[in-house]
């Protein structure tokens, strides 16, 4: 358990959540050499034990994943519903006996796959209710990394709106189980196979990813796991030196400013603006994503409270406080650059190999927002009055 322990000082020190995978398939055996279904019952003994050391180290676990891609047709191999919701029961019975303190119990996830309704629908009647915290499903809608349209899919608003009913059906199968769990996006990289080798590192790629952290936030999930933070072409970080893509800087900003109050957001303006709304993390206000896939069109945005829409002064008149504007941009406009500036600035490490400040621009309350052709905006107003967002 050396590895384990090393791993867990550097999680420690890092302040990391972690979500620990679990084989499970492991006491089982494939049903006939010419099929990919797996069948009997779990083993269980190896996991308790590394859970069991895990937990007498007081190593901090946020989660205990079960499985990875053996839901519905499976890839490369496959469980059925019913299978599969009694040996996730036997994953809980041994976090509850392992960790019987349910203040620092892991929470237990599954079951890793791509969703199908029908599959879905049966494991969560089996399950039955407290004993999976968070419906995972995996999400690679852009296809195939080596697809050469890959640079176009991800500025297409029509082709990222298809995957909105595949967020929509998973919200409503969890919420009608009656389980008491919520839905996560437990794993998606935008494009398989290690993502797209001129495109899923670079400030493109933004535009599918935080328009996914927008619509899964729209559709009740409570978690988004990136693939990855090293590795493939999809990396947050860069895989030699271990500087930050893109990607990482629009994350970084998401997770400071995005609180966990969602507000419905509405534009009557180009489907190439994207708009999506949280109470202001920890702070008051409101913040404001917006996505401009656009690569030849500026967009002037009023920012209106449908509250006070039949009053005679708007909301967007009243608000008085200077707001916090953060745009993000490519390099050179060249949205394949791994470079992105912030309000102007290009993002890069410091001297001692920090993260640099994230400053916004501080603009009047009266003027619109101008969001750029193919730029994001994240827009933080202080005073405006939202109910969903108070005591938040």
């Amino acid at each position: 358990m050396k590895r384990w322990d090393q791993l867990n000082k550097f999680f420690s020190e890092t302040n990391t959540k972690v979500i620990f995978g679990l084989n499970a398939l492991f006491g089982k055996k494939n049903k006939e050499p010419t099929t990919i279904l797996w069948v009997g019952d779990w083993n269980p003994h190896n996991a308790r034990d590394f859970m069991n050391y895990t937990a007498q180290m007081g190593y901090k676990i946020d989660s205990y994943e079960f499985g990875n891609e053996l839901c519905g047709a499976g890839v490369s191999a496959r469980v059925e519903a019913e299978q599969y919701a009694r040996d996730t029961i036997q994953v809980r019975k041994a976090v509850n006996e392992l960790y019987p303190d349910p203040n620092s119990r892991p929470k237990v996830l599954g079951p890793a796959g791509f969703f199908d309704e029908e599959w879905f629908k049966k494991y969560l009647e089996a399950v039955g209710p407290n004993v999976v915290d968070g419906v995972t499903h995996h999400i690679y809608n852009l296809g195939a990394g080596v697809d050469p349209n890959l640079i176009h899919k991800v500025q297409d608003p029509y082709f990222l709106d298809e995957v909105a009913q595949t967020f929509k059906d998973v919200q409503d199968v969890v919420d009608r189980s009656g389980t008491g769990a919520a839905a996560w996006v437990g794993e998606s990289g935008g494009a398989f196979n290690s993502g797209g080798r001129d495109v899923s590192h670079t400030f493109a790629n933004g535009f599918w990813y935080l328009d996914q952290l927008g619509m899964a936030s729209t559709f009740s999930h409570k978690a988004y796991c990136r693939q990855s933070l090293v590795g493939g072409n999809y990396g947050l970080l860069n895989s030699n030196t271990f500087t930050p893509n893109p990607d990482y800087y629009g994350a970084l900003l998401w997770h400071r400013l995005m609180g966990t109050g969602v507000l419905a957001t509405t534009h009557d303006g180009s489907p190439y603006l994207r708009s999506y709304t949280h109470c202001t993390k920890n702070q008051t206000g409101v913040t404001v994503l917006l996505i401009n896939m656009d690569n030849s069109t500026t967009f002037n945005v009023w920012v209106t409270n449908d509250l006070n829409i039949y009053n005679e002064k708007s909301e967007s008149s009243s608000l008085t406080e200077d707001r916090e504007e953060y745009h993000l941009t490519p390099q050179g406009g060249n949205i394949q650059s791994d470079v992105v500036l912030l309000n102007g600035t290009p993002l890069k490490l410091t001297d001692c190999g920090d993260i640099p400040n994230l400053p916004p621009k501080y603009v009047p309350a009266s003027s619109p927002v101008t969001v750029a052709p193919s730029s994001f905006v994240f827009v933080r107003i202080k005073d405006f009055k939202a109910p969903a967002c108070e005591n938040r």
